[in-house]
């Protein structure tokens, strides 16, 4: 078996092919190599029985050959290997006559390589659409692109602050292909086949944005009104605008990222080779205490990472920070060298999130559910047969087809996880985060998510699950450990955790953290070996050093328009009301109900109005007329606020997930008020047909004539529309569903005092002036107009008094219900501002 010879600064290392070496800054290594850019164990080299190896393991700064970072390629004599920085890191040089036959003495390690190489650098899949008479104009288009590096080509190295000055992207990775930018020559990209540069991409709009050079010989990026957006560092440029580019600067579209060297246009395709990493992150809340306590770790790129600890150890707080729902207070979250927070922007379309409830509407069959979801992320022009096809792949991806036309309530737990984390599939993002996905699962089912999440990482993508269960954490390729206070108190193998601890059993460590909470845990796990092997070299290198534009007065593009996600959004909604039979059921039978019981009040006499007696020829008060006014009114606000009392609840999670996709907060809250106030008035015109068609009512009204029983039937649908947006203010404010009735109770009560009905409002200080925020009062105000209430119902003590609100003029009946509407409108209003509270923080600030 052959040799092989590295040598370092003057050392030399004769290599035996029957074993594998060690090389990192472990004392212990084969072959030590003290810089803090190299971690701990770094790499080995050995012999697989066909050529020599060296394989990165997971190292932070990587393993490059010939300027590229490398997972694992082969290497011969003449070879140079560079470990924790492409241009001056530690410089491990081959000789020997270790290669194989086949590369030659003296072969380049290029010549060794390239077998690998092409495969890491291929072309970019075939669009979904490209297919019969489309492939060929594909295969034009992809003509002018170049694989990258040609044939012969080594790619230009610059060192910092040198050359072009170009920031690396995704770490130090060279281009997955590249294009040459020619004077006077427009480049537009797009996902249709016509683009000069076609990107297979669907959250790419069909013609997203085009480079052209202005006259200067400078370049330029101009947005073509694309639907999920351009941009430049992070930050979005105007839908349609046009941005001046320097030679730092890298655009962002879809899962590509670009830059400009010179008169070549590079392209980087995020196709799940993403590092990921946490430095110092620190979150205070009022009062200033902490709960989260310097965390720094790195995740290697495709793995699975679990993280566990104790109850009130920080977990849901530091998924919240790596997330960018809640940013720390202190410190960044690097997605490959970018800051998460400065370009949440472009990077959440990269970002999976599955929260611990379900993200989906469960009265939905599976494939509905998706197909309202991928309508809502992916841009305006994509096809229903692009949307469809996404759907089926990742539901055979995640062996769901079988289940993909069963309502979503009907499948087990560990099937309803598969389909949110299907949800969240259809963007093809780099990074998943998962939040507790086996809580109240069987350990089959626990084993079988855990399964699916170890299948996601090798598939090309990083995965962070924080989880109770410790049965299947073997399975995972790094442990995190957070200690009481939000400190870490172990990252690592999870072989080696529990000797870490010194105990045989998870169960045994969590009772020590609870039975010594003021111990150091963090001060241990920063001082042990441990933490030199995993995490000491977590910053070693600085963060991407290219400028990030202060925050623009422009909110992040969203991938539909307002209208086409209010029209999607109303048919879900609808899709799910309709699936409810029970709720369907209760919306006729509650008003029909309601209606029928105002018919026991009085049924002999059932007169609204106030004729004289036929004895004594004088007027008494009709206590019918208020009574049934009464009755009318409360069921209108109890039906109304009924109706909306648990929307925003029971939706909260799946608004919080679509909120940081893009969508529309006002679309969202507009379906809400469209679907459930037409349904709402549709019920007062019920409860108000039953409740007033069977009583004497005047003949003529003030404003429709003789159009009576709509005239008095208005003010009742309009009260059960402004009771439904007092429902959605309770929905928004309340934390928890069960909330929601005492409250719903509650308001139904303060209607029946202050509708006037019980007691003379007018004229009691005070009393008075509040029940004017009040639905009820205005609502019963209105009908009192058309009944003449001043008359039938005055007021004995005072009989000069009359309420202004009752008065029987066609102007008091319009300001009654102008007045019912603006409560309604005010309460909108309110509600959008509670909803803020639910959304990313990141993007409310």
């Amino acid at each position: 078996m052959p040799e092989l010879v590295l040598e370092l600064n003057g050392r030399t290392w004769t290599l035996d092919a029957s074993r594998s070496y060690a090389l990192g800054r472990d004392p212990q290594g084969d072959i030590v190599l003290d810089d803090a850019r190299v971690s701990w164990r770094h790499a080995t080299i050995g012999w697989d029985g066909r050529s020599w190896i060296v394989e990165d393991h997971g190292s932070t700064n990587g393993t490059f050959v010939q300027g590229r970072r490398v997972s694992r390629t082969e290497i011969g004599p003449g070879a140079a290997v560079h470990f924790g920085n492409a241009t001056d890191g530690p410089r491990l040089t081959a000789s020997g006559a270790g290669a194989p036959a086949a590369a030659g003495a003296g072969a380049s390690a290029a010549a060794v390589a390239a077998p690998q190489q092409a495969q890491q650098y291929a072309q970019p899949q075939q669009p979904y659409a490209a297919q019969g008479a489309d492939a060929g104009r594909y295969a034009q288009a992809q003509q002018q692109q170049t694989p990258y590096p040609p044939q012969g080509h080594v790619p230009q190295q610059y060192a910092p602050g040198e050359g072009a000055g170009a920031p690396p992207v995704y770490g130090d990775r060279s281009p997955t292909t590249f294009h040459q930018l020619a004077l006077g020559r427009v480049m537009r990209i797009g996902r249709a086949l016509e683009n000069e540069l076609v990107v297979s991409d669907l959250q790419v709009s069909r013609h997203h944005a085009e480079f052209h050079a202005t006259p200067d010989g400078r370049f330029e990026i101009r947005d073509l009104g694309s639907h999920n957006g351009t941009y430049v560092n992070g930050q979005p440029i105007a839908k349609g605008g046009t941005q001046l580019l320097g030679p730092t600067d890298i655009v962002g579209v879809g899962h590509s990222t670009f830059r400009i060297v010179g008169d070549r246009l590079e392209e980087f395709v995020d196709t799940g080779e993403v590092s990921f990493s946490a430095r110092h992150l620190t979150v205070t809340v009022d009062g200033g205490k902490q709960i989260l306590k310097d965390v720094s770790f790195g995740v290697p790129e495709k793995s699975l990472i679990a993280v566990i600890g104790p109850s009130g150890s920080g977990k849901s707080t530091l998924l919240k920070a790596l997330t960018g729902y809640r940013p720390a207070n202190q410190g960044d979250v690097l997605y490959d060298n970018r800051n998460l927070y400065k370009q949440f922007a472009e990077l959440r379309q990269r970002i999976g999130l599955v929260p611990q409830d379900d993200i989906l509407h469960k009265e939905l069959t599976v494939k509905k559910a998706l197909k309202y979801a991928a309508k809502l992320r992916f841009p305006a022009d994509t096809t229903a047969a692009e949307r469809e096809a996404r759907i089926d792949e990742v539901l055979r991806e995640l062996k769901l087809d079988i289940h993909k036309e069963k309502k979503v309530t009907s499948l087990s737990g560990g099937q309803r996880k598969r389909v949110s984390v299907a949800l969240e599939l259809l963007t093809k993002p780099s990074l998943i985060f998962l939040d507790e996905p086996t809580s109240g699962l069987d350990p089959g089912m626990d084993r079988d998510v855990m399964q699916l999440l170890r299948g996601l990482a090798d598939d090309g993508r990083t995965v962070l699950v924080v989880t109770h269960s410790v049965a299947e954490l073997a399975i995972c390729d790094k442990l995190l450990v957070m200690a009481p206070g939000g400190s870490v108190a172990y990252f690592g193998p999870p072989e080696e955790a529990l000797n870490f601890f010194g105990y045989e059993t998870w169960a045994d460590v969590f009772s020590a953290f609870e039975n010594y909470r003021d111990y150091d845990w963090a001060g241990r796990w920063k001082g042990s070996q441990h933490y030199q092997m995993y995490a000491a070299d977590i910053d070693a290198v600085a963060p991407q050093s290219a400028p990030v534009a202060p925050p623009q007065a422009i909110r992040p593009p969203k991938p539909q328009g307002w209208g086409s996600q209010l029209m999607t959004l109303i048919r879900r909604y609808v899709s799910v009301i309709a699936s409810d039979k029970g709720f369907l059921a209760l919306t006729v039978i509650l008003p029909a109900v309601l209606g029928a019981v105002s018919l026991l009040i009085d049924p002999d006499r059932g007169l609204l109005v106030n004729p004289p007696n036929p004895k004594t020829g004088i007027s008494t008060p009709n206590g019918t007329a208020t009574t049934v006014l009464l009755i009318l009114a409360v069921g209108a606000c109890f039906a109304g606020a009924a109706n909306s009392v648990r929307e925003l609840i029971k939706e909260r999670v799946i608004y919080e997930r679509e909120r940081a996709t893009g969508l529309s907060r006002s679309a969202y809250l507009m379906s809400k008020v469209i679907v459930l106030g037409t349904i709402t008035v549709l019920q007062g015109l019920m409860v108000g047909a039953i409740g007033f068609s069977s009583r004497e009512i005047p003949e003529e009204g003030l404003v429709l004539g003789n159009a009576v029983l709509l005239e008095l039937s208005l003010p009742i649908m309009a009260l059960g529309f402004t009771s439904m947006m007092f429902g959605l203010i309770i929905s928004s404010l309340v934390k928890t569903a069960e909330k929601t009735m005492p409250l719903l109770v509650m308001f139904a009560i303060i209607q029946v005092v202050f509708t006037g009905c019980l007691f003379i409002l007018h004229g009691t200080a005070g009393v008075n002036e509040f029940s004017y925020l009040m639905p009820s009062r205005w609502a019963v105000a209105a009908a009192g107009t058309t009944l003449d209430f001043n008359r039938i119902n005055p007021n004995t003590d005072d009989p000069a008094s009359t309420d202004p609100l009752w008065d029987h003029e066609a102007s008091a009946w319009g300001i009654d219900m102008a007045a019912l509407l603006a409560l309604g409108a005010l309460c909108g209003f309110f509600v959008a501002r509670f909803l803020r509270r639910h959304e990313p923080e990141v993007m409310r600030k």
